[in-house]
C-alpha cells in the first residue's frame, strides 16, 4: 500500500499542498454549488399546485400529477420563506408560469412542436389564466407570441394564488395518438423575480417546477382512480416502493428557464412586426400619393442579415428576432463571426434537424421565393406625356396569393396600418371598377404593370385603392 507507510512531515505537507492545489478548481466549483443551493433553498417561495399527486410512482421518481383540459388548478404562492430571508424592497414581484416539454428531445423541438399546435388550433392558448377565480395578483398578462405563458404581479407580504388552465392534452403532441396513458408528459415552471434599481424586474427570485399529465375532460380523475386501484392490489411490501399520493403537488426548486428573464425584460413591449419598415415613405394629399424618396420596397426577412462584425450581444438579439430564444443561451459566446463559420451539418447536427436547417437559411439571407411580382407607380396629377416617361415604379412581392398580403404590401408603401385600405379595385378599360378578390389575386399575371390612385372613404375615415 502506497500510503501505509510513515512518511515525514515535509512530505505530507508538500502532499497536501500538492492535492490541494490539484483539486481546487474542482473544490471551488462544488462549494460556489452548495453556496448557490443554500441561497437558492434560503431565498426560495414555495409553490403548490392544488392537485393531487399520482400513487403509481416510485420512490425515488419525480412525482406526476394529472390535469384535465381546460379545468381551472390553483397555484398557490406561499410567502412566508420569501419576506423572512431575502432583501426584497420592491412593493411587488413578478411571476412568470409557463408550460413546457418534459422530454428533452421535445425541448429541442418546442417552437416546431408549438407552431404545429398553433396552426391546428387557431386562435387558441395552451395556457391561460381564470382571473375571476384569481386572489390576489395584479396586472395579469398573456403574450399572443408565447401561447404556452403567463404572467401577473403579486405583493410578496399578501396571499396570491393564480388558477391557470391547460387547454392542450398530452396525446397531441405524440407521433400516434394512443390514448392519455401514452401522452407524452409536460413540466409547469413557475419563475418569480423583482424589481432592479431601474424598476426592471430582471432579478431571479426562485424557480420551481413539477411534472404533469394532461388529459380530456374528467380522463385525469379516471386515471388517478385507475392508479389507486392498481396498488391497492399490490401486496404490502410492494406499495412501500411507491410514493403515497398527495391532495396537492409542491413544485420542485429548478433552473430559471432559459428565455424567462428575456420574456420578464420585454413583456410591456409589443412584439415587433413581420415586416420591416420600407425606405420608401409615401404620404396621402389630396387623394393622392407621391412618395418622399425614390426607392423599391425591399423582400421580407431579407434587410435584417447577421454580419461578420456582430457583437456578442447583436447576436443575442438576432437570434431573439428571428424566433430562435431557445438556443441564447447555447449561441451565449458566439459572435456574429463565429455563427458565420459554422455549417449547414454543424447546425443540424446542434440544432436538430428543422431548427438547425431554419437558422442556417436564415444566416445566409435565404428569402422565401415570392409567388407573384407585381410593379406599381402612385398616380401623380401632372401634364400627359409619354407612358412610361419619368414614372416611378415599385415591386410589390406577394407570399401569398391573398388580398390581405396585397393590402399589407400596398400599407407598406404608404406607410399607413394596413386596416385603412377598406377596399381594393381594379379598373377595367371601360371605366368600371371591379372589387378585388383573392381569385382575382390569384389570377393575375407574373410581373403585372398597375398605377395606383386612392381615394378617401369618407364612412370609415379608411382609404380606397385603384389599380389601373
Amino acid at each position: 500500500m502506497l500510503f501505509c507507510h510513515p512518511q515525514p512531515e515535509s512530505y505530507h505537507q508538500h502532499s497536501a499542498s500538492y492535492i490541494r492545489e490539484a483539486l481546487a478548481p474542482f473544490l471551488k466549483d462544488e462549494e460556489a454549488r452548495l453556496t448557490a443551493e443554500s441561497v437558492c433553498k434560503r431565498s426560495s417561495l414555495q409553490v403548490v399546485l392544488c392537485a393531487a399527486t399520482s400513487p403509481a410512482v416510485k420512490q425515488q421518481e419525480e412525482t406526476l400529477t394529472y390535469l384535465n383540459q381546460g379545468q381551472s388548478y390553483e397555484i398557490r404562492m406561499l410567502n412566508r420563506k420569501l419576506v423572512e430571508y431575502t432583501d426584497i424592497s420592491c412593493k411587488y414581484v413578478k411571476s412568470i408560469v409557463r408550460v413546457v416539454f418534459h422530454d428533452r428531445r421535445l425541448q429541442y423541438m418546442e417552437h416546431q412542436q408549438l407552431e404545429g399546435w398553433r396552426w391546428n388550433r387557431p386562435g387558441d392558448r395552451i395556457l391561460d389564466i381564470d382571473i375571476p377565480l384569481s386572489e390576489g395578483i395584479l396586472e395579469p398578462r398573456s403574450h399572443p407570441m408565447h401561447l404556452n405563458t403567463i404572467e401577473f404581479l403579486w405583493d410578496p407580504v399578501k396571499k396570491a394564488s393564480a388558477f391557470i388552465q391547460v387547454n392542450c392534452i398530452s396525446t397531441e403532441f405524440t407521433p400516434r395518438k394512443h390514448g392519455g396513458e401514452k401522452g407524452v408528459p409536460f413540466r409547469i415552471q413557475v419563475d418569480t423575480f423583482s424589481t432592479n434599481e431601474h424598476g426592471e424586474y430582471m432579478e431571479h427570485v426562485s424557480s420551481s417546477s413539477c411534472q404533469v399529465k394532461v388529459f380530456k375532460p374528467k380522463g385525469a380523475d379516471r386515471k388517478l382512480k385507475t392508479d389507486r386501484e392498481k396498488i391497492d392490489k399490490k401486496a404490502l411490501q410492494d406499495r412501500e416502493k411507491y410514493q403515497l399520493s398527495h391532495e396537492s403537488t409542491v413544485l420542485k426548486e429548478c433552473s430559471p428557464w432559459p428565455d424567462a428573464l428575456n420574456l420578464s425584460i420585454h413583456s410591456s413591449s409589443t412584439p415587433s412586426p413581420v415586416y420591416h419598415s420600407s425606405p420608401t415613405s409615401c404620404t396621402f394629399t389630396d387623394g393622392n400619393c407621391s412618395p418622399t424618396q425614390p426607392g423599391e420596397l425591399l423582400m421580407p426577412a431579407c434587410s435584417d442579415h447577421l454580419l461578420p462584425s456582430s457583437s456578442l450581444q447583436d447576436t443575442q438579439q438576432w437570434l431573439q428576432r428571428h424566433r430562435f430564444s431557445p438556443f441564447c443561451r447555447l449561441f451565449c459566446s458566439f459572435a456574429g463571426a463565429d455563427l458565420l463559420r459554422m455549417s449547414r451539418e454543424d447546425l443540424v447536427q446542434i440544432c436538430g434537424p428543422a431548427d438547425g436547417i431554419r437558422l442556417f437559411n436564415t444566416m445566409k439571407g435565404r428569402c422565401i421565393q415570392p409567388r407573384l411580382t407585381m410593379y406599381v407607380c402612385q398616380h401623380q396629377a401632372r401634364p400627359a406625356v409619354k407612358p412610361g416617361a419619368g414614372d416611378i415604379y415599385h415591386a410589390l412581392y406577394l407570399k401569398e396569393l391573398t388580398l390581405m398580403d396585397l393590402s399589407e404590401k400596398i400599407a407598406m408603401l404608404y406607410s399607413l396600418p394596413p386596416q385603412q385600405i377598406t377596399h381594393i379595385y381594379r379598373q377595367k378599360p371601360s371605366g368600371i371598377h371591379v372589387l378585388v378578390s383573392d381569385e382575382m389575386v390569384q389570377n393575375f399575371r407574373e410581373e403585372t404593370s398597375f398605377i395606383l390612385s386612392t381615394l378617401r372613404d369618407e364612412t370609415t375615415d379608411g382609404y380606397r385603392v385603384v389599380l389601373k
